[in-house]
This record gives structure tokens, sequence and C-alpha cells, in this order.
């Protein structure tokens, strides 16, 4: 008999070896700390089916949903899961997380490119100032955005790692719609002055 998470073109399957599937998942999904795709989960439980890796983290989120926990499993755009800690809990941990990723220079720099992109370097220089040659330079360090040549000209967009990190989508329209909608989900007339 066979459970409805078993890979059907692999060795005969057990409860055990689904067990160690979806344990397998769920540490991925908890050390990676940024959202992974149905392959990546797929290889780290041991499969070549995308399907089966879907099944797998959709058992989990659905088990995650049921708990009364602080932590949550969301299916992200683009066939992608995520492990993170629910809202509610962020106010009452936060002070005990390790320094920001970012200071809030560099944060605004980065903002002004996501939801500008692609926009070019010298439009970023004259709205956030000097300083920004430091902020572009961390980021790009940090694997957050690129900066490409166009016509002697440097156009910044933000990396797969920022969407990932940030848990938003990899299409740029989708990204700038969730952007919007995370930043202005209190405010009636929504303007971008960063």
């Amino acid at each position: 008999m066979k459970t409805e998470l078993q890979d059907q073109d692999a060795s005969p399957p057990t409860d055990n070896r689904a067990t160690q599937r979806l344990a397998a998942v769920e540490a991925a999904l908890y050390v990676a700390g940024r959202p992974l795709d149905l392959k990546t989960l797929a290889s780290i439980a041991g499969t070549r089916s995308k399907n089966l890796a879907r099944k797998l983290a959709s058992t989990l989120k659905e088990a995650y949903a049921q708990r009364n926990t602080s932590l949550e499993i969301l299916e992200l755009p683009d066939e992608r899961f995520v492990m993170q800690l629910k809202p509610e809990y962020s106010p009452k941990v936060q002070r005990l997380s390790m320094r920001p990723l970012l200071t809030i220079g560099p944060l605004k720099t980065l903002s002004y490119i996501a939801y500008r992109q692609p926009v070019a370097q010298k439009q970023v220089l004259q709205v956030r100032g000097n300083h920004v040659y430091s902020h572009l330079k961390q980021l790009e360090e940090m694997g957050l955005i690129r900066r490409d040549l166009a016509n002697r000209r440097r156009i910044l967009r933000t990396t797969e790692f920022f969407a990932d990190y940030f848990g938003f989508s990899h299409e740029l329209r989708v990204m700038k719609r969730q952007m919007k909608k995370t930043l202005f989900q209190d405010v009636e007339n929504p303007t971008l002055d960063l």
C-alpha cells in the first residue's frame, strides 16, 4: 500500500521514507531562511519529481497551519516555499535577532532601486546623494543588486537572491505590486518618496 507522498518511479517506498522526506524538506526550509523552489526541495527529498516536492511542502504547510506555533510555511509565486516567523511574533523577538541585514541608508537605496528598476545609476545618485556609492558597493557585495552596462550607462537591477531573500516574485511586475502592497498596506494614497 503506497502513501500519497511516495514517488512512483523510486525504489519500493515505505511510510518511513515519506516521513524522512518530509523531515528533509522541513529541515531545508528551516535552514535556508529564504524561499526554496521545487527543484531544490525535490533534490533535498531525494527525488526528481517536482510534484512530489510540491506535495511534501504542501503537507508541511498544512501541518504548520494546524499547529499553534510561531512558525508558518508559505507558498510563494514561482512555485517556491518559505518557512518564516508569523508576523504577530516579530515584534516580540525582534530584539533577539542579530544586527539587521542593512542599515537605513543602504536599505533606502535598495528600496529605491527595487521599486524603480531598471534604473540608471546616475538617477539613483541624483536622488540619494554621493554617499550612494558605498551603498551600491555593499548591496552588490551582498548579492542584492547587479550593475549592467547599457550604452555607456550603468543600469541597476535587483537579483534573484533579493527576490528570494525578501519573499518577492522573480517577475518584475509582480514584484513591484508585492512591494507596493507591503509598503503601503495601511496608507490610503500611496507615494514612494525614498
